[in-house]
């Protein structure tokens, strides 16, 4: 008999032994955070999961015939919408765990590749997510000694052999950037450009307190679509998205985190960031019911408890870019709100910038001043292995259509 058995996840038995295979594995890393589990399941129901429309998603785990517990887990899916964005049809395969076992991780990988291939597909990326990116995308490579933040994936370091070694090439990293509070400054030239710009009545610098949630969503919306639409494979986000963000962000914002900056009373950068869950959820094992929703809001919002911050999503308008007004928000919240004693955070951090787009690498790093201390890494997998493999093309903006 063999020592291992894949299983397809086909009912709820199966679901739930899949989604508690990564308890033990974590049981000796004390940065781990303990997903929750709603979050996960979400993933995979149709009802919430709009990739279904469009795509399909299977599970499967391995289980230890010998012992009957489950050592290893993955997914695998594939949006029809966006499989075609890449010089071959493309799938993915995430949510992988395995004990520090190659034929464990094998097997998953094999059935990946097949039912991929079966599919349609002829390459796969991985581990990534069946949603966007900014949740569960890639694999931690660097940075193990650090707790991730809210839905970043953490890893053991042997889980990078068990992908290379099966095949899986390094298409993109991406990079998270920290910037530490008891660091206090900003560089002298940073320095320099920032007060520069909060000294000129024609710029504002403001919190989320001066303006409505709504208003802020549509000021957001007008940024992201100049900033980050003229991006090649960038979709501009609409009035509805916008809206979605501000509000599944309502519970959890803190007011002093969320800026907008301003020329002439228009809007020309933001930066959301809200308080890490990671540093409270921790304590509930996966588990979101009313009890833990009560104990998240106490700590968040009474004890204060939460002292990291996570920056969701910035961008600044491409004719402002490099003009200081990076430094500058960073600076008003420095001088605003950190040195009066105004919160509790430690550090901020920024994640998912990928190494494809050195242009917000080094504004980063450059006028937010923010140091790389963790990477993860999405791998690709071609099908046809005498195929040339290329990395991701950095991004480039989109030239404009001519008019005549």
């Amino acid at each position: 008999m063999a020592k291992y058995i894949l299983k397809e996840v086909l009912n709820s038995a199966d679901e739930k032994v899949w989604l508690h295979v990564d308890r033990p594995i974590y049981e000796n890393y004390e940065n781990w955070v303990c997903p929750l589990d709603n979050d996960i399941l979400a993933v995979f129901d149709p009802q919430k999961n709009k990739k279904f429309q469009h795509g399909e998603a299977i599970r499967w785990y391995v289980e230890d015939s010998e012992s009957g517990k489950a050592v290893g887990r993955i997914a695998a899916f594939y949006d029809k919408n966006g499989s075609d964005d890449y010089e071959q049809p493309t799938g993915g395969c995430g949510f992988f765990e395995s004990i520090d076992d190659q034929q464990v991780a094998n097997m998953m990988f094999d059935a990946c590749k097949q039912w991929l291939e079966s599919k349609g597909m002829e390459a796969m990326d991985g581990p990534i997510n069946f949603g966007s990116r900014d949740a569960w995308w890639g694999l931690l490579v660097e940075g193990y000694d650090y707790q991730p933040l809210y839905t970043n994936p953490y890893h053991p370091p042997y889980y990078k052999a068990l992908f290379e070694n099966y095949g899986f090439q390094n298409y993109f990293n991406q990079n998270t950037y920290v910037w530490r509070v008891q660091d206090g400054v900003l560089s002298e030239t940073a320095l320099e450009k920032a007060h520069r710009v909060l000294a000129n009545p024609e710029y504002q610098i403001k919190d989320i307190n001066n303006t409505k949630l709504e208003e802020a969503a549509e000021n957001l919306r007008t940024i992201y679509n100049k900033a980050w639409a003229l991006f090649t494979g960038v979709k501009e986000m609409t009035k509805e998205e916008a809206q979605t963000l501000m509000r599944t962000l309502r519970p959890i914002i803190d007011p002093n985190l969320i800026y907008f900056a301003y020329h002439n009373d228009k809007p020309i950068g933001f930066f959301v960031m809200v308080p890490d869950l990671n540093c409270v959820i921790g304590k509930f094992n996966g588990k979101f019911g009313l009890i833990e929703k009560l104990r998240l809001m106490y700590e968040l919002k009474v004890r204060k408890s939460c002292d990291r911050v996570f920056g969701i999503i910035f961008g600044i308008t491409p004719e402002y870019q490099g003009k200081g007004i990076e430094s500058a928000i960073m600076t008003y919240i420095l001088e605003n709100y950190i040195q009066k004693g105004r919160n509790s955070y430690k550090s901020f951090e920024f994640a998912w910038i990928g190494d494809f787009n050195p242009v917000m690498n080094k504004m980063i790093k450059t006028y937010v001043c923010a140091n790389q201390h963790k990477m993860h890494t999405t791998y690709r997998y071609l099908f046809d292995r005498t195929k040339e493999f290329t990395r991701c093309p950095r991004v480039g903006f989109k030239r404009p259509a001519k008019t005549e």
